[in-house]
């Protein structure tokens, strides 16, 4: 599981190209059979709110593709967001793995609300979401050492 992990962890981290000064980058897995369904990258440079994991849902959805969000997986360079993680949620995706925690992004002076994934999911009744951190996180963490621009 874990090479599976880091093997879409590392999609997510070759996406941060599209956007290498906010490299938060995303990728949704169909959990059966492994393929990508949707990509994502920050571009809240065009809007606040179109962050990596809000593109990819997105995207998901525009997709064409019969959705049950249930059978996804979301891999994302940096721990959700509430925003995001509440997106997540709506959507029915009940896997979230990141690399980089939202207390390293704030240590580093990344603009943070100070709410945690796993908050986010335990506040959350009927929600279903197991949450993986840590992946790739050195490689992750190296993204965003410099602090935002």
């Amino acid at each position: 599981m874990q090479l599976e992990h880091e093997r879409y962890m590392r999609r997510a981290i070759a996406l941060t190209k599209n956007a290498p000064q906010l490299p938060f980058g995303s990728v949704i897995v169909r959990r059966e059979s492994g393929d990508i369904a949707a990509e994502g990258w920050n571009k809240t440079t065009i809007n606040p709110t179109w962050h990596g994991e809000m593109d990819a849902v997105n995207a998901l959805f525009r997709s064409g593709q019969r959705v049950d969000g249930s059978e996804f997986a979301l891999y994302t360079t940096a721990e959700p967001c509430p925003m995001c993680m509440a997106a997540v949620l709506w959507s029915g995706i009940q896997i979230v793995v990141f690399g980089t925690s939202i207390r390293f992004l704030q240590a580093r002076g990344w603009r943070q609300i100070d709410v945690l994934a796993e908050e986010i999911v335990r506040r959350s009744p009927g929600a279903q979401c197991t949450i993986v951190e840590g992946v790739l996180q050195h490689e992750c963490n190296r993204l965003f050492a410099a602090g935002p621009p």
